[in-house]
């Protein structure tokens, strides 16, 4: 569940989830679903291993899940591996791989 937030962070948050997606390393899934708590959705996340991937320490992303009381295993903030929050909506791949590096580390661990 990523985040896809207007700045570079969001975008890097959704961006590592595509990445992790095309590596065969998890399955993207609807977030606005969830926090529109349709049924159908919920109950598809709930058969899921959550990962919350935030671009900033607002957290959107783990909140929503928290609200629909779907835990998530595990929980990345972006700006927490020294990404900075920027306006700019560019996405770096360097950053992007930091992101899905913590990512694989957390769910091995």
């Amino acid at each position: 569940m990523a985040c896809a937030g207007g700045s570079n962070v969001g975008q890097i948050s959704n961006q590592a989830a595509v990445e992790l997606a095309k590596d065969g390393r998890g399955k993207l899934f609807c977030l606005a679903g969830i926090g529109a708590h349709l049924d159908t959705m919920i109950v598809a996340a709930r058969e899921r291993k959550l990962v919350a991937i935030d671009g900033c320490p607002v957290q959107c992303a783990k909140k929503i899940l928290d609200h629909a009381s779907l835990p998530a295993a595990l929980a990345v903030v972006v700006t927490d591996l020294g990404i900075e929050k920027s306006p700019k909506l560019e996405v770096e791949a360097a950053d992007c791989e930091r992101v899905v590096k913590k990512i694989k580390e957390g769910l091995r661990g």
